[in-house]
């Protein structure tokens, strides 16, 4: 492959480090803590769109309108709301989730199919129509190219802290230096799995990407970071990555440049997801090397990283091995067990299946920090890939058990 000269500097700015774009949140009422809940991302005109959206049957009215409104490839603006989720809300609840479409797109002027809509919140509650229709034009009244932050703080739910990413790609090209922007937002703390998308992310761009190539991109940059993580390995049904682009750089990078730079902003949104997962206290780096294929090595991470077993060991910072091959083997994809390797940080703990001599005390100190490395080597070839979750604690268990009451 051949070696990208190019350079990301982090940007501020969020999903308005992108020139020409604006954002909004504001408390609509919809949530009974008087917090933001209500947000929206607008471009200064109908721009190159794309989405990518959960694979949960059970889909929300704003996954279903937004899946309409993106076919055509473009779009003016998204809004999003936090409170409900909008899902299983039968017919009133796809007509409003219409509705507020057609009240941005008049507050914008704009068409109805260049508004794109997402949900969050509690499954199989209605949103308060009046307080939320009502609301539409107070948030398209407050867009503001600094107004990246208040966006991101509106589609929390049971998050702790808003996640943000910016950066510029600068590329040393043939025809001289070439940059673009990247920036974006995400919510997600609970019902994160790997499957796209466990979460709400707007991100934006002024690389010019139209139709098939830009869902290409997306879909591959989606594929090495969110499709990477997971908190429960429970999908949700509201899930969506919007990507805006306007095309005004003047001098893009090359696409394999921007590529590298979108999933680096991706990336940074799904290592929060991750760190701020419900309860959690560990971050869990599971890198998976000696694979025959890399989505055979994405197969064991996934495996490894759903299972419950393995992150309470991880919440008590057990090295128990045993719970690691375990899950592997009960994933789909096929190994021999007679030639893994499993090392907690740098302490081998089990080699060629079995157990193996180890120091506890540095295998216990490997397992302490916030961040905590896996290295699970099949034996079996030379592809590799990172998977990463989270430890699963009292905590979890605690939200979770309490969530609607």
């Amino acid at each position: 492959m051949k070696q990208l000269n190019i350079r990301l500097e982090p940007k501020a700015g969020g999903v308005c480090a992108v020139p020409g774009i604006r954002a909004a949140g504001i408390a609509a009422g919809l949530k009974a803590s008087g917090r933001h809940d209500l947000a929206l991302v607008a471009a200064d005109r109908t721009v190159a769109a794309v989405a990518v959206q959960t694979r949960n049957q059970v889909k929300a009215a704003p996954v279903q309108v937004t899946a309409q409104h993106a076919a055509n490839g473009r779009a003016r603006a998204v809004l999003l709301n936090s409170g409900s989720a909008n899902v299983c809300t039968g017919p009133a609840g796809l007509a409003l989730a219409q509705e507020s479409c057609e009240i941005v797109a008049a507050e914008l002027g704009c068409e109805i199919s260049d508004v794109l809509v997402c949900s969050t919140g509690l499954i199989g509650v209605p949103i308060p129509r009046e307080p939320f229709v009502a609301a539409i034009p107070r948030v398209v009244g407050a867009l503001s190219p600094q107004g990246g932050d208040d966006a991101a703080k509106a589609i929390l739910t049971t998050d702790t802290v808003a996640k943000q990413a910016a950066l510029t790609v600068c590329e040393d090209g043939p025809k001289g230096p070439a940059s673009c922007s990247i920036g974006g937002m995400a919510k997600g703390s609970g019902m994160i799995a790997p499957e796209m998308a466990t979460l709400l992310s707007v991100v934006t761009t002024d690389a010019p990407l139209a139709g098939p190539l830009s869902r290409s991109v997306l879909r591959e940059a989606v594929d090495r970071t969110f499709n990477r993580i997971s908190v429960d390995g429970c999908m949700s049904t509201n899930d969506a990555v919007i990507l805006l682009a306007t095309g005004e750089s003047q001098r893009p990078p090359s696409l394999a440049a921007f590529t590298e730079g979108l999933v680096a902003v991706l990336d940074a949104l799904a290592d929060g997801l991750v760190r701020d997962g419900e309860g959690a206290s560990k971050v869990l780096h599971i890198h998976v090397i000696g694979a025959p294929t890399e989505p055979d090595a994405i197969g064991v991470g996934k495996a490894i990283g759903g299972s419950a077993l393995v992150k309470t060991a991880l919440a008590g910072g057990d090295p128990n091995w045993g719970r690691v091959l375990a899950a592997m083997g009960a994933g789909p994809i096929e190994f021999d067990p007679g030639q893994v390797t499993v090392a907690f940080g740098g302490v081998t703990v089990c080699r060629f299946g079995i157990a193996t001599s180890f120091d506890h005390g540095q295998a216990a100190i490997a397992l302490k920090g916030p961040d905590v490395r896996l290295t699970v080597d099949l034996g079996q070839g030379t592809a590799e890939a990172t998977f990463r979750t989270c430890d699963l604690t009292y905590e979890y268990v605690r939200i979770n058990a309490e969530y609607t009451t």
